[in-house]
């Protein structure tokens, strides 16, 4: 289970569609921004959710040109949201989980993934093509609000992310 603010319509078909015409195939098939993964997502995480959602205004999100992460583990489009990470520091202080992950906390760095490190995905190469397929969005940023929080769920292990309930951004 994670957390995730979702982008709209149509950003969310350019990115499918770019990992659709290079045959990615990973857990970010639909297109998402992880504000709070795994740890500390227990039984009660659509009541902490909506508790948060509930004090939280809707999230101002610029997306920008495509990026690896420094360890290679993801190519991805550069986030901008302060107010992803406030959001993400809310979280974390509603659910205090026992273990956190080197990401989590005010360093955490919003992105949406358009492939994620597999055998066979050559990410330097796909981020050649990405930076031709979203030079405009390095040029100047696409900006969005994102009015609720997604809870976003696996049907099983090795499966896709996909949104089970979502929480209206209130605050």
């Amino acid at each position: 289970m994670l957390l995730a603010l979702l982008p709209p319509p149509e950003l969310s078909e350019r990115l499918l569609r770019f990992r659709d015409g290079h045959g990615v195939r990973d857990a970010a098939a639909v297109p998402h921004i992880t504000v709070k993964a795994r740890s500390g997502l227990g039984e009660t995480v659509s009541e902490v959710a909506r508790a948060v959602a509930e004090r939280q205004s809707p999230v101002r999100v610029e997306v920008g040109g495509p990026r690896l992460f420094p360890n290679g583990s993801a190519l991805y489009l550069a986030v901008r949201s302060p107010e992803a990470v406030r959001l993400h520091l809310a979280l974390l202080d509603v659910l205090q989980p026992a273990r956190r992950f080197g990401y989590e906390g005010p360093q955490m760095t919003p992105h949406l993934t358009l492939a994620l490190a597999r055998r066979g995905i050559a990410l330097p190469e796909l981020l050649a093509d990405a930076q031709k397929e979203f030079a405009d969005l390095a040029r100047e940023s696409f900006v969005f609000t994102a009015h609720t929080l997604t809870l976003m769920g696996k049907p099983r292990p090795g499966g896709v992310y996909a949104p089970v309930e979502a929480f209206p951004l209130q605050g």
